[in-house]
Formats: C-alpha cells, sequence, structure tokens
C-alpha cells in the first residue's frame, strides 16, 4: 500500500473513530495519526483473538478504525484519570 493510501485510510479511520468515541477527537492531523496507529494496533489485536475482516480497501478502513476507537477509548480513560 503506497503512503498516499495509508494518509487517506488513516484519515477516514481517525474520522469515524471521532464520530464513535464522541469528544476525543485531535483534528484532522491527530485523527490522520490515530487512524494509522489505529490500524498498526488492529493487526496486531485482531489476529491475536482469531478475527478475519473483509480484505481490500474497505476491510482495511474497518480494521484502522476498529484499532482507532481502541486507542481513544484508552486515551480518553487516561484523560479522565
Amino acid at each position: 500500500m503506497g503512503i498516499i493510501a495509508a494518509l487517506v485510510i488513516g484519515a477516514i479511520a481517525g474520522w469515524l473513530a471521532g464520530l464513535i468515541v464522541r469528544g476525543a477527537g485531535f483534528g484532522l492531523i491527530g485523527n490522520i495519526v490515530i487512524g494509522i496507529l489505529g490500524a498498526l494496533v488492529a493487526s496486531w489485536i485482531l489476529p491475536q483473538l482469531g478475527v478475519m475482516l473483509a480484505s481490500g480497501t474497505l476491510g482495511s478502513i474497518l480494521d484502522a478504525t476498529i484499532g482507532a476507537v481502541i486507542i481513544l477509548v484508552i486515551l480518553s480513560l487516561v484523560r479522565r484519570a
């Protein structure tokens, strides 16, 4: 996957995660970073759980969104502590 595609998928995933976890968005650049980190987290966690989602671009966005939601929930819990 090219760097441009990774940035676009990361931006979409970060934006979707920001919508799912209200009040935890970090702006455009932050959402891209959270989306890319979410993709890394999901690529490690989901296979460990034996979860296989759709493949292709839609699957990548879905995986990255799940990972970004996990990251945003953890960050919102850390902020409150």
